[in-house]
């Protein structure tokens, strides 16, 4: 059967290959064990390549962590890191003197913008038990008008984050996160003022969808001229326009279209990402994304010369007390305890 609302199929590799505005997503999920008493593993890290940890083979990975898995400092400029956690923790800290811990189903959208340094540490809290992580990390691009912004960082947390909610005839549910853009009158909060998301034009969205065994939903259309993109990454199968994807499949739509979304025998889980193209080069090296390479080598020696405002941290993989919830400590001084 041939589909109209369908432009292609993709197999998913690592990371997910996405379509402009966005430059990439990543799919972290981590069976970790129990914690040990510096919030890393209390298991054996014998045979890993510490540093370089991304053996898909493991059930956890420690990626360049060498004692708490995640990401230490390390510098970014010219582009957006939107980072929604499904399930675990993360602590940040970055060289604006900026920190946080949130997750289970909190957001951070983040600025890099002119360019800052920041870590993305997963502590493992629990010591009697499993901690295990989900997570996207998804990549948004700045246009050049906006590759020089302040650095800043808006929190989206799990309680602010609209969750649409439909029903089919037969009660089966479809919910949909809403992180950026609308479904119906449900708009997601505001993502940074300097973000392509910032004008409604852009018609910017990102959900993450379940939906109950044999769920239903119609899902609306954008306009022409939008880059839109499925990721089924968790089920069996799902029927989109009614062609059968299999799991670990991107499908790119028309975005004028709307299309009938309907889970298989089991739940399946998806994510949407969706804009309007900022149309501009691309030159990427390493954690630096600007429209020349004149502008990547600058990166590289402003980085090289203050390395983006310094480290006040006193380790390069910084963790909060373990006593410590979700929070967020701001440049300017400001607290958000949840």
């Amino acid at each position: 059967m041939e589909s109209k609302a369908i432009i292609s199929t993709k197999r998913l590799g690592f990371p997910w290959e996405t379509r402009d505005p966005f430059l990439y997503c990543v799919h972290h999920l981590d069976d970790y064990p129990a914690g040990n008493a510096e919030l890393g593993p209390a298991a054996s890290l014998a045979g890993r390549d510490m540093g370089q940890d991304f053996d898909p083979r493991e059930e956890w990975r420690m990626y360049h962590g060498e004692a708490v898995p995640g990401f230490p400092s390390h510098p970014h400029r010219g582009f957006e890191t939107v980072t929604a956690v499904l399930k675990g923790l993360i602590d940040h800290s970055d060289s604006h003197g900026a920190a946080g811990r949130y997750g289970n189903g909190d957001v951070q959208w983040l600025t890099a913008g002119a360019g800052l340094q920041h870590a993305e540490m997963f502590p493992l809290l629990n010591t009697e038990g499993g901690n295990p992580l989900e997570l996207f990390q998804i990549w948004l691009n700045l246009p050049a008008a906006g590759k020089f912004a302040k650095p800043y960082y808006t929190m989206l947390w799990a309680e602010d984050v609209p969750r649409f909610i439909h029903r089919d005839a037969s009660g089966n549910a479809t919910e949909a996160n809403i992180i950026a853009g609308t479904i119906g009158r449900l708009a997601a909060v505001p993502p940074p003022p300097d973000s392509w998301a910032a004008d409604p034009a852009h018609e910017l969205a990102i959900w993450t969808i379940t939906m109950e065994p044999h769920a239903s939903w119609r899902m609306p259309a954008a306009s022409p001229g939008v880059n839109r993109n499925l990721f089924f990454y968790r089920g069996s199968m799902v029927g989109i326009d009614g062609m059968e994807i299999t799991a670990d499949h991107s499908v790119q739509l028309y975005p004028e279209k709307e299309v009938m979304v309907q889970a298989g025998d089991d739940a399946c889980s998806l994510l949407l990402l969706q804009g309007r193209p900022i149309n501009e080069p691309v030159v990427q090296r390493g954690p630096f994304v600007m429209n020349t390479q004149e502008e990547i080598v600058a990166a590289f020696r402003d980085y090289r010369r203050d390395q983006f405002g310094g480290w006040p941290w006193s380790r390069n993989d910084p963790v909060h007390p373990r006593s410590r919830g979700r929070f967020a400590t701001f440049a300017n001084g400001d607290e958000v305890i949840r």
